[in-house]
This record gives structure tokens, C-alpha cells and sequence, in this order.
């Protein structure tokens, strides 16, 4: 019994030991690689960049009142169609009380004068009528009762004006009633009514009652990066896509290139404007925020291959190639000339025809 169990432990061991060499030998030995090739093929390369920022109107006019007061009626709200001189709203004056008082005394004093020359128009009017006095005299005094009467007038159109902002001579016009300067869309009305507001002066900007815009005039407003604000200029085809409106595009044509650049965020940005061509079948809101493609250069229907398949000789670019099949698995380097680059694409110059097998770098 002793025997087989040593027979049994002896096969067991050289089995193993034959198992561990056959193992090792497997798996030290190198297994074909087999690499993919590709054809070049003629596509179009087309070199683009892409700015961001949002469509907004060409002409957006704010409205700014020319006394200040508080808003006693509002006429409008956003997304109304206005035209030129619009009624938008109407304000009441609340009158200043130093302004105020002073408007009343010039009128008591007014009137005080008017009475005194009143009296002496009338005293030597009689003179004058007895023949008393030259008309030439008493034309000095017609020419004072004249004047009394129009500072009278004056005093008390100054004073209807501080209080009510409208005069008697002036009729229907009047700072009070705010009115559009252009016709257009109303897009905001920042106000309420009883909100207090300032006027425009030479020291205030004044308070905006309203914005108007022409919404059949849009423009995209974006920034390039300054690496490629070299490569573009006006008059330039760019490509709108608005986040608002993901399945149709819009053409655009490049009108400003800003003479001076920005730093942001460590880079400089250069602003740039282009005139979008609209179409019938959709209302483009103000603020949507756009990219827009701008095509740098473009080759047609030339010769291109994947640039994953280029290679690089002592990472040198001015020595380009590619790893051509002469043979089944069998690869010879061949130096080419390339072009445009689409960063996906490139433009083959020369070095290949479209029956060229161009191996792949990866494994498969």
C-alpha cells in the first residue's frame, strides 16, 4: 500500500512540474499582432472657431422721463407693439416746496407791479388824452403796464408748470406723458405704478420707465480668443446656433471686430458683432444666448485621412509619415505632405492614394 501511495505522490509531482514548464512557456511566448489599416478617402476639411455670446437688437432706446415724479399710470407692458410717440405713461409731478414757494412769490410780486403800473397807465393815459403830454412820453409808460402784464403771465405759467408740468400756452404737450421714440417692442418695463422716478439731467441719467427695441433688426454680440482673432475679418459668413432653437440655424455676416481686447479668466477676448439674417418662421427673443461658427478656411473635395493615423518623426512636424501595407501585415514608412486640419481630419498633399492601406497605430 505503502508503494502505490509513493507511485502516486511521484506522478502527481512530475505532472506538475510538467503542468508549471508548459504553462510558463505559453505564456511567455509573443502572440501575433494584427494592426487595422484604413483608406484615404476625399471628404472636405473645413476649419472653423466658435464664439459665444447671445443675440440681442441692434437699436434698444430706453426711456427716460424728463421731470421727476411718481408714476400715476402705466399704458404698457412687455412684448407690446409700439409706434413713435406711443403714449408709454403718465407721471405726477410732486412739486418742490423751495421751487414751489418761490414760484408763488414771483407771481405776488408780479401782480403787485402790474397794479402800480395799472395806476400810472391809466392816469397818464387821461394826461395824454388832454394833450397835456407827448406821445412819445406816454409810450414809455404803455411799454411799463405791457410788461407788467407779461411778467404776470410769465410768473403764473411758471408756477402752473412746477405744479401740474403743463402750461396754457403749451396745450397738450407736456413732460408728463412719457411717449416711445421709436416704434418697436416694448422688453421691459422696470416700473410699477407708484414707483418714484428721477429725470434726466446733465448729473443724473434719470429713471428708465421703458426699453424699446426693433425686433426685425438682431445681431449677435460674442467674444473671440485673441489666438484666432487674426484669422477673421469683417464681412465673414458665420453659422448661428441659438440654444433656444437647437433644430434650425442661422446665417450671420461679421460687421465688428473690436480694435481692443479684454482679459478674462487669464485670456484675452476681443468682441465681435455680426447682423443675423432672420427668418420668417421664428420670433427670436432678445438675450439668447448663441454660438456661432466661423468657417477660418476650407478645402473641397480633397484628399483626407484620420490625423490619429499620423506620425511624427523624432517629433519632428516638418517630418511627417504614415506606415503604408506592402504586404499582408507588413508596413513601410512613407513620408507625405499634408495640408488643412479640421482637428479631426487632415488634408493629404501629397504621399497617398485612396488605394493606399494606412495602418492604424492602435492594437487590435
Amino acid at each position: 500500500m505503502k508503494k502505490i501511495v509513493k507511485i502516486f505522490i511521484s506522478v502527481l509531482f512530475v505532472g506538475l512540474v510538467i503542468f508549471g514548464f508548459v504553462y510558463l512557456y505559453n505564456k511567455s511566448k509573443v502572440k501575433d499582432i494584427i494592426y487595422e489599416t484604413k483608406n484615404p478617402s476625399v471628404d472636405n476639411v473645413i476649419q472653423k472657431t466658435v464664439a459665444t455670446g447671445s443675440v440681442t437688437p441692434r437699436k434698444e432706446i430706453l426711456i427716460k422721463p424728463q421731470v421727476s415724479g411718481i408714476i400715476a399710470e402705466l399704458y404698457v407692458e412687455p412684448g407690446d407693439h409700439v409706434k413713435k410717440n406711443d403714449l408709454l405713461a403718465k407721471i405726477k409731478i410732486i412739486p418742490d416746496m423751495v421751487a414751489l414757494n418761490a414760484a408763488e412769490s414771483r407771481l405776488n410780486k408780479a401782480k403787485l407791479r402790474l397794479e402800480d403800473a395799472q395806476l400810472v397807465y391809466d392816469r397818464q393815459k387821461g394826461v395824454f388824452e388832454q394833450g397835456v403830454i407827448a406821445e412819445a412820453e406816454f409810450q414809455n409808460y404803455r411799454i411799463d403796464y405791457n410788461t407788467a402784464l407779461e411778467e404776470v403771465e410769465a410768473a403764473e405759467n411758471n408756477l402752473q408748470l412746477i405744479k401740474e408740468g403743463i402750461t396754457k400756452k403749451s396745450g397738450e404737450i407736456t413732460n408728463t406723458l412719457i411717449r416711445s421714440t421709436i416704434e418697436g417692442m416694448v422688453l421691459d418695463v422696470p416700473v410699477e405704478v407708484g414707483t418714484s422716478v428721477i429725470q434726466t439731467n446733465t448729473f443724473n441719467e434719470g429713471t428708465t420707465i421703458a426699453s424699446v427695441a426693433d425686433m426685425n433688426e438682431m445681431i449677435f454680440e460674442g467674444k473671440i480668443d485673441e489666438t484666432e482673432v487674426g484669422k477673421i475679418k469683417e464681412g465673414m459668413k458665420l453659422e448661428l446656433t441659438i440654444g433656444a432653437i437647437e433644430e434650425e440655424k442661422f446665417d450671420a455676416e461679421l460687421e465688428y471686430i473690436s480694435p481692443k481686447g479684454v482679459e478674462e479668466n487669464g485670456a484675452v477676448q476681443f468682441e465681435i458683432k455680426a447682423k443675423v439674417k432672420l427668418s420668417s418662421s421664428n420670433f427670436i427673443r432678445a438675450g439668447y444666448s448663441a454660438n456661432a461658427n466661423i468657417v477660418l478656411d476650407r478645402r473641397d473635395s480633397v484628399l483626407t485621412v484620420s490625423e490619429s493615423l499620423i506620425l511624427f518623426e523624432n517629433e519632428n512636424k516638418d517630418s511627417i509619415y504614415v506606415e503604408i501595407e506592402t504586404a499582408p501585415q507588413v508596413f513601410e514608412k512613407r513620408f507625405i505632405s499634408t495640408g488643412l486640419s479640421d482637428g479631426i481630419k487632415i488634408e493629404i498633399k501629397e504621399g497617398l492614394t485612396k488605394k493606399d492601406k494606412v495602418k492604424v497605430p492602435q492594437a487590435s
